[in-house]
This record gives structure tokens, C-alpha cells and sequence, in this order.
């Protein structure tokens, strides 16, 4: 017999979700950030590509494909339904990379300060949620927050804080991601 306090969903209530819904919710939710967040540096590079920070855009991208590909492959394996709002976030994502790279080089930073820092906060409460039965999950998880961590140390170092709109618009797009996240894990 396994230790209750390990194990994901340890504790749960009647009515709770059980531990197969969680974990496919978080997967569900983590494809569509992923498939979101690659679409919004297509978005940066279609307008900024020729730019300073073409490479890393490019750079960050490619991460963000490398995620997508990785939660991609577990909503096969696992079964998980994908969210029915992958294409309100193809259209959604590529706009607000667009947008915010219209609006200069630090608005792009800043853009990805905020994602990041949402993303952040979203995967830490996840890794905290998931037991030892889930321990490939929260450390592929673990590692894609470092790396997300990572693309918000390239935004700060690149000038977001110098974007003259910045704490409005990050607390927009914070916003944003949080309605996001809780449309995705659900529908």
C-alpha cells in the first residue's frame, strides 16, 4: 500500500476531481500554453524577424515547439481530449505576438516577460499538486519552467522593463493567461 500523501489527488473530496482528471486537465492545459506561447513568437518573428532579436525569438520558439511537441505526444499516449480552443489560440497567440512586436522590440519583451511569469506561477502550483506516482510529469514540468524562467531573464535583460506601457500591459496579458488557462483546462 502507497502513502496517500504522495500520491496525486491525496485528500480529494466526494466530488473532487480524481487524479486521472487532474493530470488530464494539466496536460490539456499545458499543450494549449505551449501551442499558444509557439504561436505568439510566430507572431513576434513575422513582424520583428529581420530585427535584433530575430535569434532570440528563434531561439525561444524553438523551446516553446520542443514543449508543445512533448505535451503533444502525452495527449496521445495518456488519451487526453485537447482543448476544443486550439484555434481561438492560433489566432489569438500569433496576434498578441504580432501586436506587441508592432509596438517596438521592448513591447515584444515585455510580452514575454508577462507570458513567462504567468506560465511561472502555473507551473509551480502544478508540480505542487502532482504526488510521486506523477514524478515524470512534474519533473518534465520542472524543467519546462526552467526554461520558461529562462525566456523571462531574456526579456528583462532586453529591455521589457524599459517598454514605457509595461506594467499595464503585463497585467493585461497576466490576465489574460489566467482566463486562458482556466478556459483550456476545462473546455
Amino acid at each position: 500500500m502507497t502513502d496517500s500523501m504522495t500520491e496525486t489527488a491525496a485528500g480529494r473530496l466526494p466530488g473532487d476531481p480524481t487524479a486521472r482528471q487532474i493530470v488530464e486537465r494539466m496536460i490539456r492545459v499545458d499543450h494549449a500554453g505551449e501551442y499558444g506561447a509557439k504561436r505568439i513568437y510566430q507572431g513576434q518573428l513575422a513582424v520583428l524577424g529581420r530585427g535584433d532579436k530575430a535569434d532570440l525569438l528563434r531561439h525561444m520558439q524553438a523551446q516553446e515547439q520542443a514543449h508543445l511537441d512533448t505535451f503533444a505526444n502525452m495527449i496521445v499516449r495518456r488519451r487526453v481530449r485537447p482543448t476544443a480552443l486550439l484555434p481561438l489560440w492560433h489566432v489569438a497567440g500569433f496576434a498578441l505576438g504580432a501586436v506587441t512586436a508592432a509596438m517596438g522590440e521592448r513591447a515584444a519583451m515585455a510580452c514575454t516577460v508577462a507570458v513567462e511569469e504567468a506560465i511561472d506561477e502555473h507551473y509551480a502550483a502544478q508540480t505542487a499538486d502532482l504526488g510521486e506516482d506523477e514524478a515524470p510529469l512534474r519533473e518534465t514540468i520542472e524543467k519546462f519552467r526552467a526554461e520558461e524562467l529562462e525566456h523571462r531573464d531574456i526579456g528583462l535583460e532586453h529591455g521589457a522593463e524599459q517598454f514605457s506601457g509595461y506594467r499595464l500591459l503585463s497585467r493585461l496579458i497576466k490576465a489574460g493567461c489566467k482566463v486562458a488557462i482556466a478556459a483550456s483546462e476545462r473546455i
